[in-house]
């Protein structure tokens, strides 16, 4: 036999997509993905690969079954010594023990096989290890493995039972008279028909006066289930003698492994079928892992998607709150009303913008500045706004992202402290609105630097102007009613009257807009920066894009690359 050339590449690229498949969210398919992910990335690097790279090293054989079923005895008479150890108590074999000949020991002795399984000689081995016993009673070319339960109370035994299992070139199946008929046994061998692995059937225990009865239903179970290609092999309840089972009992499934072991082309056939078998079952079980790996990009878009939405709604109602006039009440409307004078100063503004002049400039001789005053109002309005906003955002982002896949656990108890704003959000906030108040005084201030207006902004104050200026920038009165409507509204047509007269209408409209377009920018900042505290759990384990789609290519290309050689 030879490997197709690019056939072992494509093999190891498809391990290599397979094993860093994204399933990092707690999706409903996660669970199966994984396993499958697992299995797929097991069987390639315990078998697949180790039988490409060396399609004439020695066959193993995996002697497997429930629990009590008599494997190890099996194994200890086919060998007529004990090479492992029968038990009462269950579960007894922790660790595989792998029996080859002297002349293969080389082919065991490495990580060619089963690499993830440290070698012991000379006495059992730990979990996570492999016992390798030589014996002269194996002809060269072939090796058993004792297995561990497949139906082990201990999860450990049955995921390295199935395990070694897939990197089996030949399943010798043991199932007693008693339990043929259960469920876990024809789990694995319906497994064995998916993936084509050559496989044998062991019957054990079966009473001397029902061997045809039994033996025929079992062999039908094997019919229907298109297992008929299956040897059947029977062993009668006798008793044991010295721990062994009687000789002629076990002669049959002896004659037939040794007859594998000294014929090349029946143990080439042999390894034909499980390694075809094994690769063309990879197509379906990749899909599985595709399937999982495109439901975890759905999850992750929803998840993000509702994030996006959270934040875009506080954006939106922060730009309508600055917008709408409704931070001009309370204490702002007082400290504009102190800046600007009362209703009579307003009244007498038409036609008196000299008098407008010095009513304004007192506001700056007394002992409290009413421009500072304000803007102080102002700062604590839009603070407590963004505050609002984006407790709101993470909130509702909390809320949705325990109605959608995955999203429970990738909070994982931080609700609390995702559910409302960062700790540094305050300072941040406080930060970024006093830097935007320093920012319209230095728009006013590089306004007025003009030879024609620096008198007049001399005049009035760079304060004044500035505070003026960024009432002007939350000048609607959508978000005010009655009495707030009127003194607001006219008050603030004051101020740009005022403005006007320092720097001209366009240059007053231009400035609130510039002011206006900055204060935007920072708050959409801060909540960038408030969302980013979701985002990053997000990248964490989000496919990247694509992700399933390549897994499907690689799978492709393997399909391309075997057929390329059948």
């Amino acid at each position: 036999m030879t490997t197709p050339p690019g056939l072992p590449d494509a093999l190891q690229h498809l391990r290599d997509r397979v094993a860093s498949a994204p399933l990092g969210l707690a999706t409903p398919g996660r669970d199966a993905a994984a396993r499958t992910a697992r299995s797929v990335v097991d069987q390639v690097d315990d078998y697949l690969l180790p039988r490409l790279r060396d399609l004439d090293a020695p066959l193993l054989t995996v002697v497997g079954g429930s629990t009590g079923a008599g494997k190890s005895t099996l194994v200890n008479s086919l060998l007529g010594a004990r090479v492992t150890t029968p038990g009462v108590l269950r579960p007894t074999t922790r660790a595989p023990v792998l029996v080859c000949a002297p002349a293969d020991r080389a082919a065991f002795a490495g990580d060619r096989v089963l690499p993830g399984l440290a070698r012991t000689t000379g006495g059992e081995a730990g979990p996570g290890g492999l016992q390798l016993v030589v014996s002269e009673a194996l002809p060269a070319g072939l090796a058993l493995v004792d297995a561990p339960d497949v139906d082990s109370v201990v999860e450990a035994n049955r995921d390295l039972a199935g395990q070694l299992l897939a990197a089996a070139d030949l399943w010798v199946f043991v199932t007693t008279a008693a339990r043929y008929a259960d469920a876990v046994p024809w789990d694995l061998l319906r497994t064995a028909q998916e993936r084509g692995t050559a496989l044998a059937v062991v019957l054990d225990r079966v009473p001397p006066e029902a061997v045809a009865e039994v033996a025929d239903d079992l062999a039908g179970m094997l019919r229907r289930a298109r297992l008929d290609s299956a040897r059947l092999f029977v062993i009668e309840e006798r008793p044991l003698a010295d721990g062994f089972l009687p000789d002629a009992q076990v002669a049959p499934l002896r004659g037939w492994l040794h007859a594998l072991a000294a014929d090349q082309e029946q143990r080439a056939a042999v390894v034909r079928q499980t390694l075809a078998g094994a690769l063309g079952s990879l197509h379906d079980r990749v899909d599985v892992v595709v399937a999982g790996v495109a439901e975890q990009a759905a999850a992750a878009e929803a998840l993000q998607a509702a994030t996006d939405a959270s934040y875009a709604r506080a954006r939106a109602a922060i730009d309508e709150g600055v917008g709408n006039g409704s931070l001009l009440r309370g204490e702002v409307l007082a400290r504009w009303q102190e800046f600007v004078g009362t209703g009579e100063w307003m009244r007498s503004l038409q036609g008196h913008v000299g008098r407008l002049r010095d009513r304004v400039t007192a506001a700056f001789t007394g002992r409290s500045n009413p421009a500072d005053d304000l803007a102080g109002a102002l700062e604590s309005g839009v603070e407590l706004l963004l505050r609002a906003e984006a407790d709101r955002a993470a909130e509702k982002t909390v809320t949705s992202w325990r109605t959608l896949p995955g999203g429970i656990a990738l909070l994982d108890g931080r609700e609390t402290e995702l559910d409302g704003v960062s700790p540094s959000f305050a300072g941040a906030s406080a930060d970024e609105v006093r830097d935007w108040q320093g920012t319209v005084l230095e728009l006013v201030r590089s306004e007025g630097a003009g030879k024609r207006s620096r008198a007049r902004l001399m005049s009035w104050g760079v304060n004044g102007a500035g505070a003026v200026v960024m009432v002007a920038v939350f000048a609607s009165t959508a978000g005010l009613s009655g009495a707030e409507v009127a003194i607001a509204g006219g008050t603030t047509a004051v101020g740009q009257r005022v403005l006007e007269a320092v720097f001209g209408d366009a240059a007053v409209r231009e400035l609130a807009a510039r002011a206006r377009a900055d204060l935007d920018a920072r708050a959409a900042r801060l909540l960038r920066d408030e969302q980013h505290r979701f985002d990053v759990l997000l990248e964490d384990v989000a496919p990247a894009p694509g992700a399933d789609v390549e897994l499907r290519s690689a799978a492709q290309a393997l399909a391309a690359a075997h057929g390329a050689g059948a």
